[in-house]
């Protein structure tokens, strides 16, 4: 079996499990053409710690880490099983990397994790390990991370970051028919570039380099994830292969990336 990729997924507000849209059908393709996972890990942009936690609960409870949204959100339940074992996997090769982490036996699934998963899997029985990030330690950090669990993949497990391509909720204006922001696709479109090209370096210092990081992500964490899929992919070659899901709300690109590493270059030669 080949290994599966890693996913960067943009999971939106958390409406988007009301009203799915353009990433729901995205989500639901992208679940159709990979092979079934045996497990799933996500390192979630609304886990936040110092040093690397990994969740290690039996039955992780569905997270409402939001306010002010319809009864209906609240009452939505996303109840796959937890991997103790699988955690202690993850903590173990984190161990191994010098990364420090530590087991959580009581952490559920926030939103990051349930929403876009709600949209690959919705029968939620495929085991769930959710995994802090540390914001703290900026993008190399959490390609780190990733790099250290991406043995995973040939062991049939799903390495996911969660978090979105821009994040700026200063530009939310309540509406979802708002003008597209101005700076959504140069940021977007040099993201895009840099992962064509593999630019490790260039993609680590996106905060300098890339055009308007600053309007785009005012903080860094949701878009930390996407660090994380990318060390996930194991190698120099990302493979990366963007899924254009659209734009939410004017300011929110619902981009979705899946690195192959180089079994996409082999493939394509």
């Amino acid at each position: 079996m080949s290994p599966l990729p890693s996913l960067y997924i943009s999971h939106g507000s958390p409406m988007t499990a009301l009203a799915p849209g353009q990433v729901g059908l995205r989500l639901a393709e992208l679940a159709r053409a990979l092979p079934r996972p045996r497990a799933i890990v996500v390192a979630s942009a609304h886990w936040l710690a110092r040093t690397p936690l990994v969740g290690a609960a039996a039955r992780p409870q569905t997270i409402h880490d939001f306010g002010g949204f319809p009864q209906a959100l609240f009452d939505i339940r996303y109840p796959a099983p937890g991997d103790p074992a699988l955690a202690r996997r993850v903590a173990g090769l984190l161990d191994a990397a010098g990364l420090a982490p530590r087991l959580d036996p009581t952490r559920g699934l926030d939103h990051g994790v349930w929403v876009p998963l709600r949209l690959l899997y919705p029968d939620a029985d495929i085991p769930v390990v959710p995994l802090s990030i540390q914001p703290d330690g900026g993008p190399a950090h959490q390609f780190a991370l990733g790099r250290a669990l991406a043995p995973l993949r040939d062991d049939g497990v799903l390495l996911v970051g969660s978090g979105s391509i821009t994040h700026n909720l200063h530009d939310w204006r309540g509406g979802t028919d708002a003008a597209e922001a101005p700076y959504v696709r140069p940021f977007t479109g040099w993201i895009e570039q840099r992962l064509a090209g593999d630019d490790v370096d260039a993609l680590l210092d996106y905060r300098r380099q890339a055009p308007f990081a600053t309007r785009a992500h005012p903080t860094d964490e949701h878009l930390l994830p996407l660090f994380f899929a990318m060390g996930a992919a194991g190698g120099a070659q990302l493979g990366a292969r963007r899924i254009d899901a659209g734009v939410d709300m004017g300011f929110l690109a619902m981009d979705i990336y899946r690195f192959d590493g180089a079994q996409a270059q082999s493939a394509a030669a």
